[in-house]
């Protein structure tokens, strides 16, 4: 898995961390059930500290992305380039939304109101 984060950029380490292994993921570098390097290699591949890696790998546990497990260290789950795919074009939308100037809560009550 080759992973490179752009420093200039202003979004934030953790954030680059983590879009850096979601596009892994969806572009089929990694597959469900496969581990990923330990988070200390990672964070030195990077260049970027271990908490760094730590909260982009929490954060795409919560998104369903990768799962924890004992033992077995930090796999891609079952259905994450589904999820990965989807999460996505949820992204697109919540962009294009803001563009037409509509705020999330606004996205939300649309959505809410569909059959």
């Amino acid at each position: 898995m080759l992973l490179r984060l752009n420093t200039a950029e202003s979004l934030p380490l953790h954030e680059q961390v983590a879009g850096a292994i979601r596009r892994a993921v969806a572009e089929g570098e990694c597959a469900p059930g496969d581990r990923l390097p330990s988070a200390r290699d990672l964070a030195l591949a990077l260049d970027v500290y271990v908490n760094t890696v730590l909260r982009a790998l929490r954060g795409l546990r919560d998104e369903g992305l990768l799962e924890f497990r004992r033992g077995r260290g930090v796999t891609v789950a079952a259905g994450a380039d589904r999820r990965s795919e989807l999460l996505g074009r949820v992204r697109e939308l919540v962009a294009d939304a803001a563009h037409l100037g509509y705020g999330r809560a606004e996205l939300f009550v649309m959505i809410r109101g569909l059959p």
